[in-house]
């Protein structure tokens, strides 16, 4: 049975940025996890950031705190440690936390910590499309159980 790479925030994890969670109930992630289907990750916290931590958002390609700390290259080491996730256990789909700098599949946060989305990707999310896994949001999860048949 084919595993299923997702964001530990939805599974009620509290590693957001500001030590919360975003918990979804849906009965497909209900039935993975009872099937053992699910790793589960955030990589922000795999690439050593603390929760709490400040918020970020991509400006010009790289990731910076609203504090003006440029955190890139822990969203690449979490990132990079997501691909070798996949890889492991042979994932072709992931279901990410949408609008995250890391997660966000097709809208992250702008860059000017305005809450304002644009149209876009977050660094997990490219680094698995460009290594061929399939990358949903919370809200696709009938296309990604689709995708994994």
């Amino acid at each position: 049975m084919k595993k299923v790479l997702v964001s530990s925030c939805l599974l009620g994890n509290a590693v957001r940025y500001d030590g919360c969670h975003k918990a979804i109930s849906h009965s497909l992630l209900f039935q993975w996890q009872k099937e053992g289907r699910i790793v589960a990750i955030c990589p922000e916290v795999a690439g050593g950031l603390p929760i709490p931590r400040s918020p970020a958002e991509i400006i010009d390609a790289r990731v910076v705190d609203c504090t003006g700390e440029d955190v890139t290259n822990a969203f690449d080491l979490g990132a990079q440690l997501a691909l070798k996730l996949c890889q492991q256990h042979d994932i072709s789909v992931a279901i990410l936390k949408e609008s995250s700098p890391s997660c966000g599949s097709s809208h992250v946060y702008d860059g000017n910590f305005s809450g304002t989305t644009v149209s876009g990707e977050g660094v997990t999310t490219k680094l698995l499309r460009q290594h061929g896994v399939s990358v949903f949001n919370e809200s696709q999860l009938e296309q990604a159980a689709a995708c994994l048949r």
